[in-house]
């Protein structure tokens, strides 16, 4: 079923922290993001026009064992903004999960990505597709991330 045409629309996030103070540190002052409301717990960001919410929380935030299968992130049309970014986390001294890097070169698929880890073990994946087709389309192709393929033939 085709989606009907709308007004732009905004993405919406809301995640864990266990401090607010580092959590400015980290997406305000380190990824650029634009404050918006605070109270005690929570605090609203701007990431590139969508929404980010931390909240707090008192529960224990544990690092991930693999990117997959809970992160977030942003996907740059244009190469040279994913640059921009990456120079960014670099000058910063943000923290990489995993460091820049091509997946499926010389495929349809082919993309620049990188995984920040923010302090509360949140993954962040920063992406640019070298054919943007391949961000929704190319149905034909199997590979989605570093998962392996699972024929339906297997349990």
């Amino acid at each position: 079923m085709a989606q009907l045409a709308i007004a732009p629309v905004l993405f919406h996030l809301a995640f864990p922290v266990s401090n607010l103070t580092e959590t400015k540190a980290y997406y305000i002052e380190g990824l650029g993001c634009e404050p918006g409301r605070e109270n005690p717990h929570c605090l609203i960001m701007k990431l590139y026009g969508h929404q980010l919410v931390a909240h707090l929380t008192e529960e224990p935030l544990t690092p991930p064992k693999s990117i997959y299968p809970r992160h977030f992130g942003l996907i740059f049309l244009a190469q040279v903004d994913w640059q921009n970014l990456c120079d960014r986390v670099v000058k910063k001294g943000l923290k990489f999960y995993q460091p820049p890097r091509t997946r499926f070169a010389n495929t349809p698929l082919e993309h620049q990505t990188f995984f920040l880890e923010d302090p509360f073990h949140n993954l962040i994946e920063i992406k640019h597709y070298r054919h943007v087709e391949a961000i929704f389309g190319l149905r034909d192709q199997r590979h989605i991330g570093d998962t392996p393929l699972v024929s339906a033939s297997q349990p």
